[in-house]
């Protein structure tokens, strides 16, 4: 199971699984997809870059007949990071591997350095940088999140929309792109993919790889690449990974909470349920706050039970829900089961794009 935007490689890589193929050779087939797709900024080439105007990477694995794991973080210049997070597992004493020295060692496994900077990507960066890169604190958490609220209200706000029009096209932004640049300038986007796959013979492991919080400050790490946030495989229990707001998940370490829940009796649903509960009371359940943070789990028990789980049934400003994929004999796309009823609010609060 996986992610939404791996739903168009899950048959390749079934096909691979049930050919005796191993489960994280399969799973990286899966996230191996969005990572070469320019179109998809979440993840690799075409990823939105940091505030730096430089794609950074992160992404990693757990192999579970081995109980082997492989990360890597703030990588540029590879695309395919998850790759060479298990290429950290494998070839290294190591289990991660960050920023200069992880490049370093890529090319020395024979990955080819390359751009991944996108010229739609690109541009998007120009109108943040030239429009709107102040945007990085107070985070939602901070007791002084609601000082965010002054652009909301700001009597201003019509005028910088404006402004973000005229630079969008001279910038070369086409006209049509444009609403879609600006809301990527004024909410920065997250994204990532997730992939847990199970053999036949009760093998697992699991994938998780990711360019991270669109406009981020150079070096910020989320929990994409930490082992037990972004992905956990036990292979005597199951596997989990995470997408969403990067910096709740790791301070609940998400991923090894799930599969800690399903090692004590937790069914998946009651597992995700029980994570996405710790969320709510780091925030003392104020849905005030909460309505601006969301997460998805994605859950595999070695049994082949599963869960997709999120905190808000879907994304309020995309007007579209969660969904896992799942392949095990049929593909097909899932809602989530959701704690809260209604759909999370783009951080940071500004009201309105026109």
């Amino acid at each position: 199971m996986c992610a939404a935007n791996g739903y168009k490689y899950l048959v390749d890589a079934y096909a691979f699984l049930c050919g005796g193929g191993d489960a994280l050779d399969a799973a990286l087939k899966v996230v191996q997809g969005p990572e070469n797709d320019p179109n998809d900024e979440s993840v690799g080439l075409g990823g939105h870059p940091n505030e730096a105007g430089a794609v950074e990477l992160d992404a990693c694995c757990m192999h579970g007949p081995t109980r082997t794991a492989g990360s890597v973080g703030s990588v540029r210049n590879i695309k395919n990071v998850s790759l060479l997070a298990n290429a950290v597992r494998l070839h290294t004493g190591h289990v991660m591997l960050v920023g200069e020295g992880a490049e370093e060692f890529a090319v020395a496994q024979g990955f080819q350095r390359e751009n991944l900077l996108t010229d739609k990507s690109r541009k998007e960066w120009l109108l943040w940088k030239e429009t709107h890169s102040d945007w990085w604190g107070p985070s939602v958490s901070s007791p002084e999140w609601r000082t965010r609220f002054r652009s909301a209200r700001d009597e201003e706000w019509q005028e910088r929309l404006d402004r973000m029009h005229q630079v969008a096209g001279t910038i070369g932004i086409a006209a049509e792109l444009r609403e879609d640049a600006i809301r990527a300038v004024v909410f920065p986007p997250t994204g990532t993919i997730h992939c847990s796959a199970l053999k036949q013979n009760g093998e697992m492991s699991g994938c998780t790889t990711t360019s991270g919080l669109a406009w981020k400050i150079p070096g910020r790490v989320g929990d994409s690449p930490l082992i037990g946030a972004g992905c956990y495989t036990d292979q005597d229990v199951g596997s989990a990974g995470a997408t969403g707001n990067g910096e709740e998940n790791i301070r609940v370490v998400g991923a090894h909470t799930i599969v800690e829940n399903m090692r004590h009796g937790m069914s998946p649903l009651d597992a995700g349920m029980d994570a996405l509960k710790r969320i709510v009371r780091n925030f003392d359940a104020d849905k005030e706050r909460l309505q601006f943070v969301d997460m998805v789990y994605y859950i595999l028990r070695k049994d082949g039970a599963y869960a997709g789980v999120s905190l808000w049934e879907g994304y309020g400003d995309e007007n579209r829900p969660h969904q896992v994929a799942v392949h095990d004999g049929s593909k097909r796309l899932e809602k989530t089961v959701a704690l809260y009823q209604g759909v999370s609010q783009s951080w940071p609060p500004v009201k309105r794009l026109k």
